[in-house]
């Protein structure tokens, strides 16, 4: 089911009224526990485009779009959504400027390297996952993300999965790949592939469907986004930039997932 949502008036203009519909939202959506999404993927779409509104560079909208994922991660666990899975640097944005990759790439590595020491973290037990193919990123990177996948990989109660070099129809052809070396090595016969087996050899093994997809920034496509898991999510669009992302949009989409009847082909 596709659903574009609209949010351009700044809420800061009627913030009463604004609480107050967000906490009947959020009351909304709590009573119906059964129908909360268990896994919520986002493309967080709209920082470069927020920073040049702005007059400022690309660097800044996407250090606020890192704060605004901060937000969306507490979003979740109050809502009791285990399983949060984000866009945040495809194999095509290898192609942006020399310099905003560089700015991008020293960001990711603070950011995972803040994981490993976040209390939050540890306190609810937040997994961490790290899907791309991660042999393209700088080694400094590289290791800060296996870092916070090492620190983290004994929680269960949620997880959290940051798609970084990632692409769709890489991680296909990934998986493809080792089924096959599989197969040649007689760990496995042709007979046994199947589309759970295929499950098995994504980047995040057996990781479950994202229920919901959401993307910012007002454009309507996937991007090569989770193309394998998303067959039968509920897609939705919305009219802002990630950094202006707001609770108030997160629970409508909430409030609306909730409504569907999902058939899944039935």
């Amino acid at each position: 089911m596709l659903y574009r949502i609209v949010s351009k008036i700044p809420h800061v203009l009627f913030k009463p009224a604004y609480d107050l519909y967000e906490s009947y939202l959020f009351e909304k959506v709590k009573s119906q526990p059964e129908k909360i999404p268990k896994h919520v993927a986002i493309i967080m779409d709209g920082n470069r485009r927020w920073a040049r509104l702005l007059d400022k560079p690309p660097w800044y909208g996407h250090f606020f779009g890192s704060r605004k994922l901060e937000e969306i991660l507490e979003w979740c666990r109050e809502l009791g959504i285990r399983t949060l899975t984000v866009y945040a640097f495809s194999t095509e944005n290898f192609r942006r400027s020399k310099e905003e990759v560089k700015m991008l790439m020293d960001l990711f590595e603070k950011k995972f390297k803040e994981l490993v020491h976040d209390e939050r973290v540890h306190k609810y037990g937040i997994r961490v996952n790290v899907l791309g193919r991660k042999e393209l990123l700088p080694k400094n990177v590289r290791e800060a993300a296996e870092e916070a996948e090492k620190a983290t990989r004994k929680y269960n109660n949620y997880t959290l999965n940051i798609a970084v070099a990632y692409g769709g129809r890489s991680e296909i052809v990934d998986a493809v790949k080792r089924i096959v070396e599989d197969v040649q090595a007689g760990k496995l016969s042709k007979n046994e592939i199947n589309e759970e087996l295929l499950k098995r050899y994504l980047y995040v093994p057996n990781m479950s469907d994202p229920d919901i997809v959401i993307r910012t920034g007002g454009e309507i496509r996937i991007s090569n986004f989770l193309l394998y898991q998303i067959a039968y999510s509920e897609l939705f669009f919305v009219d802002v930039y990630f950094p202006e992302f707001r609770k108030i949009d997160f629970l409508r989409i909430i409030r609306e997932y909730q409504k569907r009847h999902r058939r899944f082909g039935k």
